[in-house]
């Protein structure tokens, strides 16, 4: 009886140390609010330098919206730039998709000791125009406007400012709950960019630096070895002290679906890559998705048995109450604030409302089972290609599918 009523209370302590942290959560979420209106609301400065664009591309069948996705890179509302698709295989069926439009590729061979993504990329960097002063990297499985790149480039106009970023907000074609909870995974992370551009980090799928900087910081040179362009040129960036400057008008929709099964694979790719590449992050998530996972599950759990045992249950329904209503008011704000960037996909956006307000939980629950799957293992598959990550410096390349 001592040792039942002793638990109870541990769980209204961590409880409490929960709810705390929801608002704390929720605070942030509407600082990231405000940036985004007000980053919005500002006139775009009219800077246009030369820019490379550079895609790097890969995969064994077109993906879905492929075309869809690389048609407005080659449309943009930009005078002077060229974009390069980076292959490492002449065989790759999106090529012949990528000539049909006009637009100039680059075949860059297998990797060999780096993720075959960096390798692109370093390959790609060293063949743009003469003209660049620019340099622009961008996901294919992003789905840009065409005033992306004039806003991507705009805050360069600043020379102290180290790199402009955009991230990805997913957008489900047909819906499903897999689809959905990989949504409001992913804008847990959309969020934490903003004001402060020291915690600000470099999205591969939507990121612009000087030239000048991007060959000063030799960024190239910390790049090989490495499985992760975003999480390197971000240390890189840091390292030197430039700031990272998040644009909000560059959250650049990535449509499509998935099942469980990609689901499960994106989000503990990702959580492996962080854990490599960022263990200062890995465990916070950790422990933080353990906090909540006792807090709300094990408070459903203590809430039933408590009901059905005839005890006094409102405190803890109060408790879970407070915490997913917490939870589920970020999720609204921050669902409302991409509104604004992503205003051509308001209907889109709108079918998603009920789930940024009632899948937070799993999607925590989920990054719970990530960072316990990335504390056993460093073992990706990534684009066809399997790797072991031993260290930031290391990329050994395990497998790769024909």
């Amino acid at each position: 009886m001592i040792a039942a009523r002793l638990l109870v209370y541990v769980y209204y302590f961590l409880a409490a140390i929960s709810c705390w942290i929801g608002i704390n959560s929720l605070r942030g979420g509407l600082r990231y609010a405000r940036y985004v209106r007000q980053e919005t609301d500002r006139p775009v400065p009219d800077y246009f330098p030369f820019v490379s664009v550079i895609a790097p591309t890969r995969g064994f069948t077109p993906e879905p919206g492929f075309v869809d996705n690389i048609k407005p890179l080659l449309q943009q509302d930009y005078p002077n730039y060229e974009v390069r698709f980076v292959f490492d295989d002449p065989q790759d069926p999106s090529l012949a998709l990528v000539r049909e439009l006009g637009a100039q590729a680059v075949i860059s061979g297998p990797a060999k000791g780096t993720g075959q993504k960096v390798h692109n990329l370093i390959v790609a960097t060293k063949q743009v125009d003469s003209r660049c002063e620019v340099i622009v990297f961008v996901d294919t499985d992003a789905r840009p406007s065409k005033e992306w790149l004039r806003q991507l480039v705009a805050p360069l106009v600043d020379e102290t400012v180290g790199a402009s970023t955009g991230y990805r907000w997913f957008i489900p074609e047909r819906g499903g709950i897999a689809s959905r909870l990989r949504g409001v995974w992913n804008a847990s992370v959309a969020s934490a960019l903003g004001q402060d551009t020291a915690k600000n980090f470099c999205w591969g799928g939507s990121t612009a630096i000087r030239r000048s900087k991007f060959e000063q910081l030799k960024v190239v040179d910390h790049w090989r070895g490495t499985v992760s362009d975003d999480f390197t040129i971000t240390r890189v960036l840091k390292q030197a002290g430039l700031p990272i400057h998040f644009t909000p008008h560059c959250l650049v929709p990535s449509v499509g679906d998935c099942g469980w099964r990609e689901l499960l694979e994106f989000t503990t790719r990702q959580i492996k890559i962080t854990r490599v590449y960022a263990p200062q992050l890995w465990l916070p998530l950790l422990l933080g998705s353990s906090l909540f996972a006792i807090a709300f599950f094990g408070g459903l759990v203590l809430l039933v048995t408590r009901i059905l045992s005839g005890q006094s249950f409102l405190l803890t329904l109060l408790f879970l109450v407070v915490i997913f209503a917490l939870g589920a008011a970020k999720g609204f704000v921050r669902w409302h604030a991409v509104g604004i960037p992503l205003a051509r996909y308001r209907r889109e956006l709108r079918r998603d409302l009920a789930a940024h307000v009632c899948l937070w939980p799993f999607a925590s629950l989920l990054y719970l089972y990530n960072a316990i799957v990335a504390g056993f293992s460093r073992r990706i598959t990534w684009r066809g290609i399997t790797y072991d990550l031993p260290s930031p410096t290391e990329a050994v390349i395990i497998s790769r599918d024909s």
